[in-house]
């Protein structure tokens, strides 16, 4: 595969995230920006709920593991070993030639990656600062990850600790795949999931956990519309609590 060079401003789409139109309703007061944060383990569903709740509220949304994987792309395409947290941190000054909208981003074998050099204290400490600089906006925001209620923005509005069970996980994992045309099997799958959940829980920099404030929300037994409804009946119950 080729990496080819993008401007930073378009690599910013990622990094600073997208702004969705906003309703009078749903604009937020810069006086008191909303802020959500939306944890979990890999596909619980916390990606799909941000964004609804970014589109709900009319705020910009970060989907920070896209910023590992764009490290994990870099030392993919370039040899890079995941088992160095040298080359890892070295990997991170190379994330604005990523393309964003690049479909590599999303490959299992990136998120392989990406899940193994996220336990490096440096690369957390290399990406810190970008996550923290986009919760801190004047306008509010969402961001979801593994550690955004914990480290990246402890002060949020609403926390949310999106989970569901592995088996569960693991079939809307493989239902993705397949709708992608890439060919995955469930027990591989499932593997796979309960081995980066135990790196993400066990890893010593920023561990997968929920935040004692936040709210646990499981969705094994829910469609996206039935999480995405339970996600913004927990963010009202917040933000009226702050008024």
């Amino acid at each position: 595969m080729r990496l080819g060079r993008v401007s930073p401003q378009k690599w910013a789409r990622l990094a600073i995230g997208a702004r969705p139109c906003q309703s009078a309703a749903s604009m937020t007061s810069p006086a008191s920006p909303i802020v959500i944060a939306v944890d979990g383990p890999a596909a619980s569903g916390k990606g799909t709920i941000a964004r609804a709740l970014a589109n709900h509220y009319g705020l910009p949304h970060l989907d920070t593991g896209m910023l590992y994987r764009a490290v994990a792309l870099t030392m993919f395409r370039f040899g890079g070993d995941p088992a160095s947290e040298f080359e890892a941190v070295r990997a991170c000054e190379g994330t604005a030639q990523v393309d964003p909208t690049d479909p590599d981003l999303r490959t299992e074998i990136v998120g392989s990656i990406a899940s193994r050099i996220s336990v490096y204290p440096g690369v957390r400490a290399a990406l810190l600062e970008r996550q923290r600089a986009f919760a801190g906006q004047v306008s509010g925001a969402v961001l979801d990850g593994r550690d955004i209620g914990t480290v990246i923005a402890p002060g949020a509005t609403a926390k949310l600790f999106v989970t569901a069970s592995a088996e569960v996980r693991a079939r809307r994992r493989v239902a993705e795949l397949l709708a992608r045309g890439i060919r995955a099997h469930l027990p591989d799958v499932l593997i796979d999931i309960r081995a980066r959940d135990e790196r993400d829980c066990r890893r010593d920099a920023a561990p997968l956990m929920q935040a004692e404030d936040a709210d646990l929300l499981d969705t094994s037994e829910m469609d996206i519309d039935e999480a995405v409804a339970a996600a913004i009946e927990l963010t009202e119950a917040r933000i009226k609590a702050r008024a």
